[in-house]
């Protein structure tokens, strides 16, 4: 049942959402309507005697006429009811009553409501109460509800975990017979630390539940052997997965397809299937998702094409698949996927279209979009030696996306090193909030594509530049690299390397030039190089090995690169020179090392060399016999742990060691990520008074530009001043303005077209006196137009300093964004602008203004005095606050705002303002909608 705004214009749809539950699995949170009659009776019918107890206080066997009519009849304001569905079965509800203070029903104002559960025996302990009372309680907010009460009996344990457990401020009383609850409805940093620790072991156990499975299902698998769905059935038993396997084909007239058992539909089979691969065509897919959904199946990887892939069709095809996979409450990887790998040797998982054998057992996650880019990436890791801990190619990302998989990856001990190639964010806030969390424990690198969002990927837009997302990344402590080459390049060198303590990098090698060049690689990539040391063409990996040893032990290093071209007798001394290498790095470990080579093939080979048994299939049974799973004791490949990175070129080792000594920065730097500074004298009330004035009869999807003298106010309100100006229709009025303010003063036009424009000729400085100022008053019109046109302003003047930019914008993906840079064309057309996400701390301000190209006009260039940078990093946290505080501030621009030795001044300021989201940032738990 899809209720909509036409069937019922007051019904809420922003309040539908699909959810993640503790065990993985998913379920859809709507408003309960008046058609819901009877699935309410049947939901209730389902419920134990002790649970309907527990809700009604006295036995409660069955709902009267009268109840259900309550339960889903609503106003949606001062009565609600939300439903926890699958399918079309309710599985939880709960619902809110407006109260007054004497406990009746009431109406706005009242801002206290009663709340109330019931969850299906069947599915307590799935985390189903939780989610729902993170939705009731964003609707309450939204309705203009703060507080929630509740009456529970103190033998109703679980109940009452639910409400204590959520980290809001409450207080709890004993009040005939029951437990009272108050719970206070604003967010906490307490509720929104528990909000998103539960979003991340449930979505991580939904990604652990598709690359973990105890029984998979290919579905369509031909019965010539050839196809998609034959491969990837052949690909899992060779692969020596650990669970049971089974093969689908409707028109399978034997009990074994290629030694596998095979079934005609996934109902067939007469045992769990935890996770099903789908290729079949996608006219076909409904079919087989709604026998997997019926069958209990727990995620697929839908590896079927046509779907956003191919125009908008495809793209309808594609929300509807997602629709009917969410209703059954499974997750979905692609469609479009090649598919998933979980090297564990407890798994051994290749639900993929890479053929046997295995990658290697590493200790690297790789995440791809791509299917493309996963098969190069895939080669480039096992051709240089690196494993792998899993593997997933989304596809079509309509479902799982990076997000996820940064999720799971988080608490995965099995991997060390994340790397995802993403062609679209989809939602950078979240990723960056997960990834900052994630690159706190171990290494993120993405490598990513595209800068507008593909046909199939279904997600939010951004209206942010590449430049902005870049900042945003290393904010969070991203590695971004460029291409998929540097991709890998920097993930061998996470995966094998300690992170360097700093960035002095000592060189040696056995070719004075390639020394040269390394050295000129590590000054670009901002590197402290010391000299390259000269071991000589005749060196042996004796003196390779006594270099190196030296250069490790020494206190003078972070990191060493080692350089090596071919001897006369490449293969005779190419294992000799690994072992030697190998051996410095034993005795003296710590630091990073990196090989940089020159047609060195059989060292590239003896760096990354293997360990463990070889690689290979596990024989293929006889024809007619059953698959059985492998025994646990069988084993992948395992990569080296004493494996040192090798490349062909000294920019590509320089670049990857660049990156992680970055990334160690970063890391050591946590220690002190900073504080959101309190100002005392922030009019946090009157300022949100002042919106509310403001938009009271604005449309709800309208923006509004303030007026100045409306700007001026509500950012005076956060103790951001900006200078007045006045009007000057005339040169008359010019001069009264003067005289009022003082000379001397600016003559600036307003109008949109020349706004910030200097370069136009629309400003004029130091006008000392009336004779002046008539005299650019004329000069200013008869060259740009009449005063009508221009909206000329006369401003007084202020301290002669550096003029800068400071804004701060509301991205429909990423959230608030503080940006920062120097004023004029050239900043522009440089894309000299730096940003942070919004709440800046102090040290986010301090590095705004740090990192831009032109920073050093603000401390002392060429003999120049430095400026007031720290009024500057107030003005950018007091920016910080007011947007963070109220999110109908949309849009600001400060510009210019002028920093003198002492003090600084804002000229002109622009402020746009909206009703906000009904969801932000703070907002319940949910999945991307579709």
């Amino acid at each position: 049942m899809r209720m909509t705004i036409e069937s019922d214009p007051s019904y809420p749809a922003h309040w539908e959402a699909d959810v993640v539950l503790r065990d993985g699995g998913t379920a859809r949170i709507r408003p309960i309507t008046t058609e819901d009659a009877g699935r309410l009776v049947s939901f209730y019918e389902q419920v134990s005697d002790e649970s309907k107890y527990y809700r009604f206080f006295a036995p409660y066997p069955r709902l009267s006429d009268r109840d259900v009519h309550r339960f889903t009849h609503h106003d949606y304001v001062d009565r609600v009811g939300l439903a926890a569905t699958i399918g079309e079965e309710f599985i939880g509800t709960v619902r809110y009553d407006r109260i007054g203070p004497d406990g009746r029903p009431a109406s706005a104002p009242a801002d206290e409501a009663e709340v109330a559960f019931l969850v299906q025996d069947a599915h307590q302990g799935r985390g189903v109460a939780s989610a729902l009372l993170e939705h009731i309680g964003a609707v309450a907010r939204e309705r203009g509800i703060r507080r929630f009460a509740a009456e529970v009996l103190p033998a109703n344990t679980k109940m009452i975990k639910v409400f204590t457990d959520v980290g809001y401020e409450q207080k709890r009383s004993f009040e005939d017979g029951s437990v009272h609850l108050t719970l206070d409805l604003e967010p906490t940093a307490e509720s929104l630390a528990v909000q998103r620790a539960r979003e991340q072991r449930a979505e991580a156990r939904s990604v652990q539940r598709l690359l973990a499975p105890g029984s998979v299902a290919v579905v369509g698998v031909s019965r010539s052997g050839a196809g998609v769905g034959a491969a990837a059935l052949r690909n899992l038993r060779d692969s020596g997965f650990h669970g049971h396997l089974y093969a689908v084909n409707e028109a399978v007239t034997r009990d074994l397809l290629d030694g596998v058992r095979a079934y005609r539909s996934v109902e067939d089979v007469g045992a769990p299937v935890d996770l099903a691969v789908i290729a079949v065509p996608a006219d076909r897919v409904p079919d087989a998702v709604a026998a997997c959904g019926e069958h209990g199946v727990q995620g697929l990887v839908v590896l079927s094409a046509g779907y956003g892939d191919s125009g908008p069709a495809g793209l309808a095809r594609q929300r509807e698949l997602l629709r009917q996979v969410r209703s059954y409450g499974m997750r979905l990887i692609g469609p479009n996927a090649y598919g998933v790998i979980n090297t564990a040797p407890e798994v051994e998982l290749n639900a993929s279209l890479t053929p046997a054998p295995m990658p290697m057992r590493g200790r690297t996650g790789l995440f791809t979009q791509s299917g493309a880019i996963g098969i190069a990436l895939l080669s480039a890791l096992l051709r240089r030696g690196e494993g792998l801990s899993s593997f997933v190619s989304a596809g079509n990302r309509a479902d799982v996306s990076g997000n996820d998989i940064l999720q799971y990856w988080y608490e995965d001990e099995a991997t060390d090193v994340a790397l995802l190639y993403l062609e679209t964010l989809g939602n950078p806030r979240k990723f960056t909030r997960l990834a900052r969390r994630t690159a706190a424990v171990k290494p993120v690198v993405v490598a990513k594509g595209g800068r507008h969002t593909p046909a199939g990927h279904v997600v939010p837009g951004t209206r942010l530049s590449e430049d902005t997302v870049s900042a945003l990344l290393r904010q969070a402590g991203v590695i971004r690299v460029d291409t998929v080459t540097e991709l890998v390049d920097v993930g061998l060198l996470l995966a094998s390397q300690p992170l360097p303590a700093g960035p002095r990098i000592a060189i040696l090698g056995n070719s004075e030039s390639l020394g040269v060049l390394t050295y000129d690689a590590c000054l670009t990539q901002g590197l402290r190089p010391l000299p390259p040391l000269d071991l000589t063409t005749a060196a042996s990996p004796a003196d390779f090995r006594t270099a190196l040893a030296a250069a490790l032990a020494s206190d003078d290093c972070d990191a060493v690169v080692v350089t090596a071209i071919p001897w006369v007798s490449e293969h005779a001394l190419a294992d000799d020179l690994a072992d030697a290498l190998r051996e410095a790095v034993a005795e003296a470990p710590g630091k990073p090392v990196a090989v940089v080579h020159v047609e060195l093939a059989e060292l590239v080979q003896a760096l990354s060399a293997t360990r463990g048994p070889a690689a290979g299939a596990p024989d293929r049974p006889p024809a007619g016999t059953p698959w059985t799973p492998a025994a646990p004791a069988a084993a992948a490949t395992t990569a080296d742990p004493d494996r040192i990175p090798s490349y062909p070129a000294a920019e590509r080792a320089v670049k990857a060691v660049a990156e992680a000594v970055r990334y160690g920065q970063w890391r050591r730097a946590l220690a002190d990520a900073g504080q959101v500074p309190e100002y005392e004298d922030i009019d946090e009330t009157g300022a949100a008074a002042q919106l509310a004035g403001l938009l009271a009869d604005v449309d709800g999807g309208a923006v509004l530009t303030l007026s100045d003298l409306d700007a001026r106010e509500l950012l005076a309100r956060y103790g951001i001043r900006v200078l007045s100006t006045l009007p000057a229709p005339s040169a008359d009025a010019a001069v009264r303005a003067a005289a009022v303010l003082g000379y001397p003063v600016a003559l600036k036009t307003t109008a949109p077209h020349l706004r910030h424009r200097a370069d136009l000729g629309g400003v004029r400085l130091d006008l000392t006196s009336e004779a002046e100022l008539r005299r650019s008053y004329e000069e200013l019109t008869d060259a740009l137009g009449k005063p009508g046109e221009l909206q000329p302003v006369v401003q007084a003047m202020v301290p002669r300093g550096v003029d800068t930019v400071v804004r701060s914008v509301i991205d429909p993906a990423a959230g608030a964004v503080l940006s920062f840079g120097l004023a004029g064309v050239a900043s522009e057309l440089l894309g000299d602008t730096a940003h942070r996400l919004v709440p800046a701390t102090d040290r986010d301000a301090a590095g705004l203004i740090r990192s831009i190209r032109a920073a050093p006009l603000l401390f002392g260039w060429r003999g120049s005095d430095p400026v007031d940078t720290p009024a500057l990093e107030e003005v950018l946290l007091r920016l910080s606050r007011l947007v963070d505080d109220h999110p109908e501030v949309i849009g600001v621009s400060l510009e210019p705002v002028v920093v003198a030795v002492e003090g600084i001044s804002v000229l002109s300021a622009t402020v746009r303002v909206a009703h906000p989201p009904a969801r932000g940032d703070l907002g319940p738990r949910t999945l991307p909608s579709y």
